[in-house]
């Protein structure tokens, strides 16, 4: 627990960039940080509304810590007595379809007994499916996981497709991204490694982001298209 106030500062500090860098590229709207803080801890919630391109999106930031409860003991399968967290999550809503949804979050788990965890993600989930979009999506995505294990892709794209996988549609949200969880620092990776995986994820978001924005929010489009549910694709 004592490396999470470290960490919490470079997310705090990663919301601020990823705000800085959506918002030139939006070229009209402005995030909005709305600070808040309560018994457990604090936090920033980031909005941008009616944007030339983002017609709503948010990055939002929180450090919280309290009591390690009998349901959390359940839910996570760990004893301890007290938790801290920390992390970043953010949704973007587009104006023009072409352009896709898209969400990615970051996050340090710790616990007093000296367990932690990082975990974490980015999905993306367009309403009209673009295959070139999707393969770079996922070879960015490729690349960022190669720098720190040349097994995290593979692995993380598919817990993605397994757990955005939509039952009642049988097929899976979007055209998917990675997801991780649970990964604790051990012999094969060690915290700072595992720390600047996040980082890294964390940074290639609104980079990502930025390039779907310049080829694609220019693009006209019909009121049905606007209207259109989002589509899913496997990559193979």
């Amino acid at each position: 627990m004592k490396m999470i106030a470290k960490i919490a500062e470079s997310y705090a500090a990663l919301q601020t960039e990823i705000c800085s860098i959506l918002q030139t590229a939006d070229g009209k709207g402005k995030f909005e940080a709305h600070q808040w803080q309560k018994e457990i801890g604090a936090g920033i919630t980031c909005v941008l509304q009616n944007g030339a391109i983002i017609e709503k999106g948010a990055v939002n930031f929180s450090f919280v810590k309290g009591k390690f409860s009998a349901q959390m003991e359940k839910l996570l399968g760990e004893k301890a007595g007290e938790y801290s967290a920390t992390g970043i999550s953010s949704i973007l809503h587009p104006v023009n379809p072409w352009m896709p949804v898209i969400h990615m979050n970051v996050r340090y788990f710790a616990l007093d007994k000296g367990v932690s965890w990082f975990g974490g993600g980015i999905d993306l989930t367009p309403h009209i499916i673009q295959r070139e979009d999707a393969v770079s999506f996922h070879q960015t995505l490729k690349k960022v996981c190669d720098r720190f294990d040349i097994g995290f892709y593979d692995k993380f794209k598919k817990w993605a497709d397994d757990y955005y996988f939509l039952p009642h549609r049988n097929e899976t949200r979007g055209v998917g991204g990675i997801f991780f969880d649970r990964l604790k620092p051990g012999e094969k990776h060690n915290f700072d490694t595992l720390f600047e995986f996040t980082c890294e994820l964390a940074a290639t978001y609104p980079k990502i982001y930025s390039d779907l924005m310049a080829k694609c929010a220019g693009k006209p489009f019909s009121e049905r298209e606007k209207m259109a549910e989002p589509a899913s694709w496997k990559i193979c």
